[in-house]
């Protein structure tokens, strides 16, 4: 990508004006993308990005600067610019870089750039069959099909120099059912860390039959009341609930700084003693895993919360610095066009020793999330409302009937600590995860759990 003689005059001219640590990070990717309506491919996208990004610290303050003009004189040009914004003297700079090879953890059988365009296609067309076939309220298929392989290096003044190569790929099935002017949707994306040989793990059949089974559900679900109620969360995506309302706020991003709910408490009790949460960067082939962070640190198991303790936070280069503490191998960054801070990998809450039908059937009234849609937070109080794609309604300790426009408001502390009861059957599901190193792919988990919140609905009329 570069050679090491550039690449130590880079860090070299990042440090001449004072600067205490530089780092170089280097991207190549190659992305494709396809889009489906109702079985005819709609856009088609395919490129390479190449770039290299050049970060700069001084104690706390931190520079970043990217170019993606790969000739010496821009790349030196950019770095001499980054450090014009450190001030300070120029002291002996001496740039030894020691290539080191990592271990491969996620092997790739079939390269997807080395598969024919119209084999994705038929992937597609396959799960747009059995989505659109499955019954006659489905009105329309949406199929989106993603997959990148990212060659990364990195090097810094420290001598660190490494590289990896990402590859994920990802289906999308989106159905919409409609009757007599009313709409429901239903989606499943499943993806990981795999090359196209991740299609022959999955049936992409029983993919759209999932999406189009849900849009059927809800469009004949009447409304969900509202009420502050028991709810369990079913596994999988189930998890975007810790993720969003708890996750963010464990990321050193918002507790270095104090913006965080959770700033401060390390060693004392957050959560119900039944629950225990980590952060797993390196889970073989995961949606969200890799073999090195995005400032080159090996990725590792992170144990987050054991017993209901807060034991750690995720944790970056610099915001380990603000906060006296190591990195943790949690940096990530959508591009060269970021600079990396603390984001979440593969990030569940473990599995208890409860059984989902113990659940139900201990729970006299409530709602039974059994798929989640979307929503949001304010890390700094842990306040959040999710959106249910897909739920029940629980009387008497049974399932009865479908309701549709559920909302779950609550806490995220407090919706943890009210946690009574934790499933035996853990499940991850895949997401895309935005923040200020851009949209990164992050998994979500969980064994189904129950809890109390504030159900927000509303009664037929």
């Amino acid at each position: 990508m570069l050679d090491k003689i550039l690449i130590e005059d880079i860090l070299t001219q990042a440090l001449f004006t004072g600067g205490d640590f530089a780092e170089v990070f280097i991207e190549e990717k190659f992305n494709t993308g396809l889009f489906m309506i109702d079985g005819r491919i709609e856009k088609s996208l395919s490129g390479k990005d190449f770039g290299v990004g050049i970060r700069i610290f001084k104690g706390l303050f931190s520079v970043y600067a990217y170019t993606n003009d790969m000739t010496r004189d821009s790349l030196i040009a950019t770095a001499k610019r980054a450090a014009e914004a450190i001030t300070g003297s120029e002291g002996d700079i001496t740039i030894n870089l020691i290539k080191q090879d990592i271990e491969n953890k996620h092997k790739v059988i079939l390269p997807p750039n080395k598969v024919k365009k119209d084999k994705k296609v038929e992937i597609m067309r396959r799960a747009h069959h059995s989505a659109s076939a499955y019954d006659d309220s489905i009105s329309q298929v949406r199929i989106s099909y993603s997959d990148s392989i990212q060659n990364v290096m990195i090097a810094n003044s420290k001598g660190l120099w490494v590289e990896d190569v990402r590859t994920r790929s990802r289906i999308g099935i989106e159905s919409v059912a409609s009757k007599d002017g009313d709409m429901q949707t239903g989606s499943y994306r499943p993806g990981a860390l795999k090359g196209f040989e991740f299609f022959d793990d999955i049936s992409v059949e029983d993919c759209g039959i999932e999406a189009s089974r849900i849009a059927r559900t809800m469009l004949n679900a009447k409304y969900c009341p509202s009420g502050k109620l028991p709810v369990i969360i079913d596994n999988e995506f189930g998890g975007v609930i810790f993720h969003e309302a708890c996750g963010h706020g464990l990321e050193a991003t918002s507790v270095a700084k104090g913006n965080s709910v959770f700033a401060g408490k390390l060693g004392e009790k957050v959560a119900s003693e039944l629950m225990s949460a980590v952060d797993d960067g390196t889970l073989t082939n995961e949606w969200g895993s890799s073999n090195i962070d995005d400032e080159g640190s090996p990725t590792r198991r992170n144990l987050l919360i054991e017993n209901g303790i807060l034991k750690g936070y995720m944790i970056d280069k610099l915001n380990g610095r603000r906060m006296n503490m190591k990195s943790t191998g949690s940096a990530r960054r959508e591009s060269y066009k970021f600079a990396p801070t603390s984001r979440m990998t593969n990030t569940f809450i473990l599995a208890g020793k409860s059984n989902l039908d113990d659940m139900i059937t201990n729970t006299e009234t409530g709602i039974y999330a059994k798929r989640m849609g979307g929503g949001s937070v304010n890390p700094a109080t842990g306040d959040f409302n999710f959106s249910v794609m897909e739920g029940y309604l629980i009387e008497n300790g049974k399932i009865t009937e479908p309701v549709r426009g559920a909302t779950l408001i609550g806490n995220g502390p407090e919706v943890l600590k009210k946690i009574d009861m934790v499933g035996d059957n853990l499940a991850h599901g895949q997401g895309m995860c935005g923040s200020v190193s851009g949209s990164i792919p992050a998994n979500v988990g969980q064994p189904p759990i129950r809890t109390w919140c504030t159900v927000g609905g509303r009664f037929d009329k």
